[in-house]
């Protein structure tokens, strides 16, 4: 396991940390976890990129990390009544959405390349912007209800934009598939330069037939 790799892997056991200092009240502290957290996702992907340590294990540990700290977050800051609900059950059922889409296709053997959307980038920054914005307001007692409002829609219109656009982009995928085992095969075209029977022997071979 190179650096980049043990700097995203310890970033997961950071996730369990975070989630009971909230728990307990100590939204300070979590917000500067939570901030370590961001910066260590910073420094992995700058030393995998400056230093030629790219790998494949990294590509899908990176997200996982991400979204196991998000999604860790936004339930628990949800169940304290931080954040609405509602937003809460959209951010985690869009990504059960993304994770399904990609294990029917994986089960189907129609796997789905890995890129992430820029809208899914946005919507990302802007999650972790009102984490940070709450664990701010609450540890810190500032006054920042309107920046989270703000936050709290866009986060929202982010969410179901990006899962609108991994929806369509999926569909699209597998339609692909299935156009292409209804088309029916067709037969290898006759090779010019093949040679051709001769004429004279095709007419000895006919009379030598009893």
């Amino acid at each position: 396991m190179n650096i980049p790799n043990f700097i995203t892997v310890s970033r997961i056991f950071l996730v369990p940390l975070v989630v009971w200092l909230i728990i307990s009240g100590q939204m300070a502290a979590a917000f500067w976890v939570f901030l370590l957290a961001g910066i260590s996702d910073g420094v992995d992907g700058f030393i995998a990129k400056r230093f030629n340590q790219e790998t494949l294990l990294g590509a899908y540990l990176d997200p996982l990390a991400d979204k196991a700290l998000l999604v860790s977050i936004y339930v628990t800051l949800g169940w304290q009544a931080h954040i609405p609900l509602g937003l809460v059950i959209m951010v985690v059922s869009r990504d059960i959405l993304i994770v399904s889409a990609v294990i029917l296709s994986w089960m189907l053997d129609r796997g789905v390349p890995m890129r992430p959307l820029f809208v899914s980038k946005a919507n990302t920054t802007g999650q972790i912007v009102l984490a940070a914005l709450v664990l701010l307001d609450v540890g810190f007692g500032l006054d920042l209800s309107v920046s989270r409002e703000v936050a709290v829609f866009a986060v929202g219109v982010l969410t179901v934009t990006s899962a609108a656009f991994y929806l369509v982009g999926w569909l699209e995928h597998m339609q692909q598939y299935e156009d292409h085992l209804d088309r029916p095969a067709e037969r290898p075209a006759a090779d010019p330069q093949a040679p051709r029977p001769d004429a004279a022997q095709f007419t000895a071979r006919e009379k030598s037939r009893p």
